[in-house]
């Protein structure tokens, strides 16, 4: 069924200081849709905020009498806030690439990371409340984020990616002498380790700069001037050494892995998440599904970097694109076919508002799910539940409305379930909450009279209470108090309203645009006797 939405409108807050409401009180959210992130929407449903986490959530029926006395808030469409799981925040295209030779002088990291500060908000304003990222500048500033100076999602961070000498982590360009340099003097998003004891110390070093996750290259890839995607990096030993050092402190290892024997190596050592994966075969799937890895396609850099930056790539970074294109698509297929687990995530690493490659355009990513085979709701599923387990033991409870979760929250505009595409468009987003802390709003709008096609967009509603059972009569009284708001009278005292059918009971006439926020879509409450009034306020 096709749910009429309201449209996007322009929005009033953006955020850039603190948190417009914080988490200290309960507050109730209703919808006419909500997505839970994992199992079947709930239409007319409510879901409730305590401190940072979910307290409760069904329908609007079935309120609890704790929250009667609560005004809710009303949104078209409510589900969780998004995941991103494969991100970098380095500055490209603002600050050059991180393999720049600016990028060794003192200061770069600085710099990063002031760039890094308007990604993070961007990306948490187009509904992105975490994202791991796997290399980058954003673990190093999530403390700031975390404690509450900057606005953006819950950073889960690798901070570097480990690689093997001239791998598809190193810098090709760069004497190595500056390379190590660089990591020796903590900052650099390269991380390069040789056999087993460096590889061992080096996930110590990335755990000590507070790395949430790790992340190893046990390919080679598409963007290192030296190396081919088919071969595999790292020994056995060195894998598995990695993955049992980041296991001791709970931390999942990511491997970016296209070639086969890549991917194959890395589920050997029991890696968490494949990357890339452009090779994936009947045989690696099965693997994956053995292992109960995870899959992350990263589609948007793939298609992005083909079609807009072709001209700009070394002649063997091009050869390599193109090679792969049409075989990561049959891969994400096959994917899909074989029921391997898939989380989202799109290699994003622009800093230029004008690139496609730019933070917050991250949602494109859904659209891709949708057009190698998935349904709207699991593409969302993929966006949002699976996000989190990624990280093994340091997944957090978050990327679904349930309750004790992180009340990590985004309210859309319109349906995605008939167009996943509209999470792609910012303004859609219409409020996002992370941590039960409103960070993004905007007021309901009155659409014109003159314009009005749908029940909901009347210019006035007139309401009679009718023998509703106690445990509903929370809604009343909300009404009554948005009728106090609005300044329109009860219908006694209003000569403008019509008259109510009994005296018996309250009649209220309100604004159809106030109404909503309490009585959902209203054409769909059966509790109350509605009929439009043509009274002018």
């Amino acid at each position: 069924m096709r749910v009429p939405l309201q449209p996007p409108q322009p929005p009033t807050h953006i955020a850039s200081e603190p948190p417009i409401e914080d988490a200290k009180t309960i507050s109730l959210i209703s919808a006419t849709l909500l997505i839970p992130g994992r199992g079947e929407p709930i239409h007319n449903g409510v879901l409730a905020i305590k401190g940072s986490k979910i307290d409760w959530i069904g329908r609007h029926d079935d309120v609890p009498p704790k929250y009667h006395n609560i005004p809710p808030r009303h949104v078209p469409v409510l589900m969780p806030g998004l995941w991103d799981v494969h991100v970098h925040f380095v500055g490209l295209d603002v600050l050059g690439t991180w393999a720049a030779p600016s990028a060794y002088l003192p200061g770069f990291n600085a710099l990063g990371g002031a760039v890094t500060v308007d990604d993070l908000k961007t990306t948490l304003m187009a509904g992105y409340t975490s994202v791991r990222e796997l290399g980058g500048y954003g673990g190093d500033v999530w403390p700031a984020v975390h404690n509450g100076p900057l606005i953006g999602p819950n950073i889960y961070s690798s901070i570097a990616a480990l690689s093997i000498t001239g791998g598809h982590g190193d810098d090709h360009s760069s004497p190595l002498d500056t390379v190590t340099a660089a990591m020796n003097c903590g900052g650099s998003p390269i991380g390069i380790c040789d056999g087993v004891d460096d590889c061992i110390k080096t996930v110590r070093k990335m755990v000590r700069r507070g790395a949430r996750c790790i992340k190893v290259c046990s390919s080679g890839g598409v963007g290192s001037l030296n190396d081919d995607p088919e071969d595999r990096q790292f020994s056995d030993e060195e894998l598995k050494a990695m993955v049992d050092e980041a296991a001791r402190s709970r931390r999942a290892v990511a491997a970016h892995a296209i070639g086969k024997a890549g991917i194959m190596s890395a589920l050997r050592a029991g890696v968490k998440s494949i990357e890339h994966g452009m090779y994936l075969d009947e045989e690696a799937a099965d693997l994956m599904l053995d292992k109960d890895a995870i899959y992350v396609p990263t589609q948007h850099i793939v298609r992005i970097l083909a079609r807009d930056y072709g001209d700009q790539l070394p002649p063997p970074v091009k050869r390599k694109l193109l090679g792969i294109i049409d075989k990561s698509k049959d891969a994400y297929k096959l994917a899909i076919k074989k029921r391997v687990k898939i989380a989202l995530g799109t290699d994003m690493t622009s800093s230029a508002r004008t690139s496609a490659l730019s933070h917050g355009n991250n949602a494109h990513e859904l659209t891709y799910a949708v057009e190698m085979g998935m349904t709207p709701l699991q593409a969302i599923e993929c966006a949002t539940a699976n996000g989190p387990e990624t990280l093994g033991g340091m997944a957090p409870l978050s990327g679904q409305l349930r309750v004790g979760y992180d009340a990590d929250i985004i309210a859309v505009a319109e349906n995605p379930l008939n167009d996943v595409g509209v999470l792609t468009d910012p303004n859609n987003i219409t409020h996002v909450w992370k941590g039960g802390k409103l960070f993004k709003s905007r007021p309901r709008i009155p659409p014109s009279p003159s314009k009005s096609s749908r029940p909901d967009e009347l210019t006035h509603v007139h309401v009679c209470k009718t023998g509703l059972a106690e445990a509903q009569d929370w809604k009343w009284q909300s009404a009554f108090k948005l009728l106090v708001n609005a300044g329109t009278r009860p219908c006694e005292d209003n000569p403008k309203a019509p008259a109510p059918q009994s005296r018996a009971d309250t009649a209220l006439l309100l604004p159809a645009h106030a109404i909503a926020p309490v009585f959902g879509s209203i054409t769909e409450e059966p509790m109350y006797a509605i009929r439009e009034s043509k009274a002018s306020t």
